[in-house]
């Protein structure tokens, strides 16, 4: 009987963390709602004003271009590894840390790489082997536009500054609920889309700018990589609450099949319990008859 206890108490505490699963999956399927509505209407205007701010730049001579533009040797790298603050969510955090490691060991070997972290989960993993200069986990707390201009405005002094010669993005892109994609994306400086002559050509003849060309570039720059960092940020929530979805439907789905085995367990220790006492009352009656 000990052992049908002990059964009965597995059954109850899987049953409990089932109950929990099912409700993350149904808090985060609700939130990643939300969080997708605002990435897919933001993408457009992200991505155009990108792609404006390159051909502009690419237009422009190169004594006349932005400092944000300034192509440097790369002796300092900066890396912004966006994260998130709570787990459960799959590989959303420890991609972004394996692709943080890889940067470090690979892709930059041999310079000198900083961090600036943007979520708790990946600042307890990267301060202990790499230097960050700044976290940032109060992002996601209000996480506005106005939040998150505040850490690019800090990213643009330093590379103003010459602290670094090139800062780069490390995030999770939604796809779908289901697949995130990790992107190392450059931040600065800005890399002017490759001159093509027919597009240059179209470019003078059929737009006429007022301003010039370069008090454009010059404005749109802060605003076109606040924009940029804050896709970044809003692109990891929505992949986070898909991550977490999917991870806690399978969570769910596990601890279901995980019950159905205790309860058939449970099922047949209680009918061979049930079949041994029988077994000692026939025998004990067969005794007495005897």
């Amino acid at each position: 009987m000990a052992n049908l206890k002990e059964i009965r108490n597995r059954i109850s505490s899987v049953g409990s963390t089932m109950q929990i699963t099912s409700a993350m999956k149904m808090v985060s399927a609700a939130k990643l709602k939300k969080a997708q509505d605002a990435i897919t209407a933001m993408r457009p205007y992200a991505d155009t004003l990108t792609t404006l701010l390159q051909n502009l730049s690419a237009t422009l001579d190169s004594d006349s271009g932005s400092k944000f533009a300034d192509q440097r040797e790369e002796k300092k790298v900066l890396v912004v590894a966006i994260t998130s603050n709570r787990g459960l969510a799959g590989a959303f955090n420890s991609n972004i840390v394996k692709e943080s490691k890889k940067a470090v060991a690979e892709t930059y070997a041999g310079k000198d790489v900083h961090f600036v972290t943007i979520g708790k989960k990946g600042n307890d993993i990267i301060s202990k082997t790499e230097e960050v200069i700044s976290n940032h986990n109060d992002v996601f707390d209000n996480l506005s536009f106005d939040t998150v201009a505040e850490i690019a405005e800090m990213l643009m002094e330093q590379f103003s500054e010459g602290n670094y010669d090139k800062i780069v993005l490390l995030y999770n892109k939604f796809k779908n609920a289901a697949t995130q994609i990790v992107m190392h994306e450059q931040f600065l400086p800005i890399v002017p889309a490759e001159k093509d002559g027919e597009n240059d050509e179209t470019a003078n003849a059929d737009f006429i700018f007022e301003p010039s060309k370069a008090k454009i570039v010059e404005e749109l720059i802060p605003k076109s990589l606040k924009t940029q960092l804050f896709k970044a940020v809003r692109d990891s929530v929505a992949s986070e609450h898909g991550a977490r979805m999917t991870a806690m439907h399978k969570a769910t789905d596990n601890a279901s099949e995980l019950k159905d085995n205790l309860t058939l367990e449970y099922n047949k220790a209680r009918q061979a319990a049930i079949t041994g006492e029988i077994l000692e009352i026939v025998g004990g009656a067969e005794a007495l008859a005897g």
